[in-house]
């Protein structure tokens, strides 16, 4: 069946052509995604963008506002003000993942289930690829934890930091992304919870189970035992979760972060 002139004229009234704006922001998003424009750069002055782009003063503000909406510049007022470029980075994806999340009233559980998905398969990769750099850095962390036993809040970071340096070692820039917006709930949960449960017999053990934990996942990963490196998080993971969800703590993100 072929179209008709009249039927073409239609469809194409329904495309939305870009703003101006929209379009002055794609061309200096795509310098700084490039690395043409590198972090801390200033961009150009207003007169020399607007004489670039052929646009207008308030149409180059609303370009910068696109931009900074993204987290992709930074712009000061005043005198000595002016716009500077700010590398992506997975922090604003978390936070507007956060809104979403408490927008469709996802659980806690919800959040902790889908780091169940995202970490174990993060260890086996890192088991088949790992270098004596990356068991180094792993090793450290843990020691540091250990170290930090009687103290919850630097202990429960240092605990945090492990998940995030092993998704990281572990190479995959969209886990590594998708992490990012997981953990950012989930380091809040643990900080919100342990602050609560700090010293107390149920705490000293899970922190005692969770440092062996760290230790044995080291410890396939540098045997190269993917495997069982995927098994021993997986197992680890059900438990933190059992811990940080067994009480009344908040069961919404909305409850969370609102």
């Amino acid at each position: 069946m072929t179209e008709s002139a009249s039927d073409t004229v239609v469809e194409a009234s329904k495309v939305r052509v870009p703003k101006m704006a929209e379009l002055v922001a794609q061309q200096l998003r795509r310098q700084i995604i490039r690395g043409d424009l590198p972090e801390g750069a200033a961009l150009p002055s207003e007169a020399v963008l607007m004489k670039r782009f052929g646009v207008s003063r308030p149409t180059l503000r609303e370009a910068f506002r696109v931009l900074e909406s993204e987290g992709l510049i930074r712009v000061r007022r005043g005198a000595h003000g002016g716009a500077r470029v700010q590398v992506p980075s997975g922090e604003a994806a978390a936070r507007y993942a956060g809104l979403v999340l408490e927008f469709r009233g996802a659980t806690l559980q919800d959040v902790y289930e889908a780091r169940g998905v995202l970490e174990p398969p993060c260890a086996r990769r890192l088991a088949s690829r790992r270098t004596k750099s990356d068991i180094d850095r792993l090793r450290e962390n843990i020691a540091s934890a250990r170290a930090a036993l009687d103290d919850p809040a630097t202990h429960i970071r240092l605990n945090n930091e492990f998940h995030a340096l092993m998704i990281e070692l572990a190479g995959n820039q969209t886990i590594i992304v998708l992490n990012s917006m997981v953990r950012e709930i989930i380091d809040l949960s643990s900080y919100l919870h342990v602050a609560e449960d700090a010293g107390t017999p149920n705490n000293i053990r899970a922190t005692k189970k969770g440092i062996r934990a760290h230790e044995l996942l080291v410890d396939y990963i540098e045997g190269k035992d993917g495997e069982e490196a995927e098994n021993i998080w997986r197992k680890h993971l059900a438990e933190a979760q059992h811990y940080m969800l067994g009480r009344g703590d908040p069961k919404t993100v909305l409850d969370l972060l609102g």
